[in-house]
Formats: C-alpha cells, structure tokens, sequence
C-alpha cells in the first residue's frame, strides 16, 4: 500500500468524516474475503496493514490442538512447538502466507471499500441534512415525471412528489421551480428518500411563516388549518398583543402578504379568521365571508347551530359545502346552517342569547379582495 494511498485516508477523514481506522477495519476484513475468493484458501486468516511502511501481510490462524481433525483450521501441539516451544492447547498460531501477487488484489479491494464508504458516509450526511427539515418548506427543481410520480430536485438529492400530495389543478413541467413540503425522510439501500407535499397543511404554515413577521416572531399564532388544496383553505390567527391586529397582519397592506402566497399556491383561495376561546365567535368568524346571525352551542355534542340571513345561506354553505365543511375543520365544531326564515319557522331565532347586532365574519378585513366573495 503507497504512502500516496494512505494520505487519501487520512483526507478523507478531514473532509467527510470518515475515520481512518473504520477504514482501515473495513479493508482488512474485505481483504479477508478477497483471499479466499480469489485463491481459493478456506482457512482461517486475518489481514494485517501495516500503517508506517504500507505493507499488507495475510496470516493464518490454526488453534492449536491435541488431535487434528482439519488441517486447515488446526495444528498438533508437536507441529506448533517446532515454531515456538512455547504453544500450548488453545493457543492460535499464525503464519505468514501472503500470495506474491496479493499487492493488485488489495489495492482493487481497498479502492473499492474506500469508495463504498464514502458513498455510504455521503448518504449518512445527506439523511442526517434532510431529516432535521422534516416538516419544513424547501425550494425544488422538477426534473422528471412519470405516471404515478414527480421528482423533484432539492440539490443533494431528489425527492418524491407523490400523486396523492400533487395539487390536481396544477400542472408540473421539468424545470419548473416549485416550494414543496418535507413530510418524511427515509433510510433505503439507495440512500436517502425523502417525501415531499404541496397539499399538506404545514405548506401553507410554513409560507404565512415566511411571508408574515409577525407570526415568524411568535406575536400572532396560527391556531388551525383546514385546507382543500388548490381550491381553498382557511386559516385562524390570535395575536399574543392586544395592540395587533392578527387578521389586518396576515393580509398585509393592500393584501400584498396574502396575495404573494396565493400566488405560490396557483390562486388557492385563502380565508384568514380571527381565532376565539369564545365558538359562537370562532364559528361566526369560521364561516367567512358570509354573515352570521346567530350561534346556537351544544356542548355535550360539540355541535352548533348557525343562523345566517336568508341572502348568505348559498354564501355559508359555500360551492358543494366547502365554506361550511372549511369551517368545521377549522373549529372542530360540527355546523349546521339554517336561514333565518327557516330558524324562525323552527322557533329556534330569535331567542334570548341571540345577539343584537350581527356577528360580523373577517370579510370586513378583506374588502378589497375579490377573491374572497365569488360564492355568493
């Protein structure tokens, strides 16, 4: 072994981590195994590398017995003493027995052991990077697509964009650039697999959390998320000060801070709500944008009743449910929505909690957006 062969060792320790002794086990045992391929020897051997003159020496190793039963794993106590008077039973006796030619085998092995390790270190650098941003948003490079999946280029490795985490309306096209969610982060014998999503709800966490400081700082909280990728999500805020408007925060002036994550998510529409302790306000809020009369709470069977004026109620419900199922996901409360002639025909409003006033959603936050208001 070259002395050139051994400072690459010692560099590659300092460059990826590798120690060289780990290296150096690895070779000998892969020596071991190269020997008795190669010269068809079924012996017992070890592999020695010497680290300060470069040589590799193979030695056998025969326990040293009363009766031989097999030559090659075992040596006579007679045998043994003629090599050292000292042996005894039970003791190993090793001899020298490296092949002339034994040099270009193990340096072919040891450049290929080195190389595995590497790779494998590589990997384990790669796991550890990708595994720590779990539950993050990285940017990505689409690179192919097949029937099922998207790969999608994160620099060190490719990660998968699975059918069922692809937003249907979109359309992905090699090159394309694209923000994408880290769901999970694999071991395989190929290395690292890591899982990517643009329907999963931390997405959205994640691009309010870039875009908005306030909630970056922790002074406005995202309480909940329901979202119905690529068509519309809704989300509710708290801010941690009174002086903060958590909702006027997240909209940002003339809804620039809205508008740039919507336009990331390809026009998904985003209703942002002020989150309450209080459900008939969470609720009422919950099922922005339309107006809301009255909420009736059933605490034991976590449900509400919800009164909206006859003119709302297509608005409430929304286009196939959606406002209302949004809602329900957001608050965690089952809605039922009924119209106020409906209500009055049933008895159930006005009654004597019903409010004075209109329990006003967050539309009046985002008046000037019109995405907001085309269910109606």
């Amino acid at each position: 072994m070259s002395s050139d062969f051994l400072d690459a060792l010692t560099a590659l320790e300092k460059q990826k981590g590798i120690s060289r002794n780990v290296l150096i086990e690895a070779i000998e045992a892969a020596l071991v195994t190269a020997y008795k391929r190669n010269f068809n020897q079924a012996q017992n051997v070890r592999v020695d590398i010497n680290l300060a003159t470069g040589t590799m020496l193979v030695y056998s190793r025969k326990d040293v017995v009363e009766e031989v039963t097999d030559e090659r794993l075992q040596i006579s106590l007679e045998d043994a003493n003629i090599i050292n008077p000292h042996y005894v039973i039970g003791d190993v006796v090793e001899e020298e027995v490296t092949p002339r030619n034994f040099g270009r085998i193990a340096a072919q092995t040891a450049k290929q052991v080195v190389t595995q390790r590497v790779r494998e270190a590589e990997r384990g650098l790669i796991y550890e990077e990708y595994v720590d941003r779990e539950d993050d948003i990285v940017n990505g490079i689409v690179e192919r697509l097949d029937a099922r999946n998207i790969y999608v280029g994160l620099g060190k490795v490719e990660a998968v964009l699975p059918v069922n985490e692809q937003i249907q309306t979109e359309t992905y096209r090699p090159h394309d650039r694209i923000k994408v969610y880290i769901t999970k982060v694999e071991r395989t014998t190929r290395g690292p697999q890591v899982f990517v999503s643009r329907t999963h709800p931390g997405l959205l966490r994640r691009l309010f959390e870039m875009e908005v400081p306030e909630i970056f700082e922790g002074i406005v909280e995202i309480k909940s998320i329901a979202r119905e990728a690529g068509d519309r999500s809704k989300i509710s805020v708290f801010a941690h000060k009174e002086e903060i408007d958590p909702v006027g925060s997240c909209v940002g002036a003339k809804g620039a801070r809205v508008q740039t994550i919507v336009n990331e998510l390809n026009g998904e529409k985003i209703d942002i709500v002020e989150w309450s302790e209080d459900p008939v306000v969470f609720v009422a809020n919950a099922l922005s944008p339309s107006k809301v009369l009255d909420v009736q709470v059933n605490e034991d069977e976590k449900s509400t009743t919800v009164v909206v004026p006859d003119y709302q109620l297509s608005l409430a419900i929304g286009k196939r449910g959606q406002n209302a199922r949004l809602a329900a996901k957001l608050t965690g409360w089952k809605i039922d929505i009924k119209s106020e002639t409906d209500a009055r025909e049933l008895g159930i409003y006005p009654n004597e909690n019903s409010p004075k006033v209109l329990l006003v959603s967050a539309e009046d936050e985002m008046d000037d957006f019109d995405f907001y208001k085309d269910e109606e």
